[in-house]
């Protein structure tokens, strides 16, 4: 009997063609993501599991599903996924670490240039009816800026390599451990406090991950130290910013913008998350730039994730190790219960 794979959302063909010589595949065919307890119905008889930044795994879902063998996350960053319960579990936990990294760092730099250039305002101004130039809309320029970037793993490292060729004053960063000298020379860095960061920067952009000690790092404490030209992009976690302080901060006149990619309703692990995005940013239209988080909505590049996602399932089923394991359980679930 081939082992039951559920898909949780729509992938290529070529990534079901990849699991059905093994598997018998249930796969959601989109547009919107199964609800929660749909995809815990469908696990229930499951061995293994293709999940999407959609979902949640905790110690309550695995109990419901007792022949899960592996998750196999199609992403990088798997806060919503509970290791040390797949692990209790005897269930196998996987990512796919790196191939995020680049399309999310150029969007980053999109999404930058787009908030500081007033891109998006001029697109509305141009279709509303353009007679030509006028003194309008000027904007900040990246060239002779201090850019801040909080949190430099390789995300944060592939923002500071596109952005060294823009002429920035300075480039900055914050992050809890310390790149190597001569890695800060090469990617011209310089290690500052977080407060420094947020005080000293013209762009600021997050690219860190949610943790404890990052939920809400950008707050309304940090923002008061901000310059009131102060613009910002997340591109790593929607909580690592107080999405309501930030709205404060826009119509006080404390921060010049903000761009986001991730938002705090999308980490479905913290139960107290808003339900949807500030009111008050979606409404600030001159001051905001939203992407329905695409970091990694480059076609060639969904296509090598899901292939990444299917091979790690793929060698927990037949037995192996995961190439891109997140836990290494003591004690695997081999067989039905």
């Amino acid at each position: 009997m081939r082992a039951k794979v559920v898909i949780t959302n729509p992938v290529f063909p070529e990534t079901e063609a990849l699991l059905e010589p093994l598997c018998s595949l249930d796969v959601n065919p989109g547009p919107a993501p199964w609800p929660p307890e749909e995809v815990k119905r469908r696990c229930a008889n499951a061995d293994g599991v293709f999940t999407f930044m959609t979902d949640r795994v905790d110690a309550d879902f695995l109990a419901a599903c007792p022949r899960l063998k592996v998750v196999s996350c199609a992403l990088k960053g798997w806060d919503n996924f509970d290791a040390a319960a797949c692990t209790d579990a005897g269930v196998w936990l996987t990512a796919v670490p790196d191939l995020l990294t680049e399309p999310t760092a150029e969007l980053a730099v999109g999404l930058a240039i787009g908030l500081c250039r007033n891109i998006l305002i001029g697109d509305r101004a141009v279709r509303a009816g353009f007679e030509g130039w006028r003194a309008s809309l000027y904007g900040a320029g990246l060239s002779g800026s201090v850019i801040g970037i909080a949190g430099m793993g390789k995300v944060g490292q592939a923002i500071a390599r596109r952005l060294g060729g823009f002429g920035a004053r300075e480039i900055v960063y914050f992050d809890a451990a310390e790149l190597r000298a001569d890695e800060e020379r090469a990617l011209g860095l310089r290690r500052v406090a977080w407060e420094t960061l947020v005080a000293q920067s013209d762009l600021l952009i997050l690219a860190l991950p949610l943790t404890p000690a990052t939920r809400h790092l950008l707050n309304a404490e940090a923002l008061a130290k901000a310059q009131p030209w102060l613009r910002i992009v997340n591109a790593g976690r929607g909580s690592v910013a107080d999405e309501a302080a930030v709205a404060d901060a826009l119509s006080s006149g404390r921060i010049g913008g903000y761009a986001a990619d991730v938002f705090e309703m999308e980490d479905w692990a913290l139960d107290d998350r808003p339900r949807s995005i500030e009111p008050r940013l979606l409404s600030d239209h001159d001051r905001t730039l939203f992407t329905p988080h695409l970091g990694s909505g480059v076609v060639s590049v969904r296509h090598e994730i899901e292939a990444a996602a299917a091979r790690n399932l793929l060698a927990v089923l037949q037995g192996k190790e995961p190439p891109d394991a997140i836990n290494r359980p003591s004690q695997p679930r081999t067989r039905h219960p």
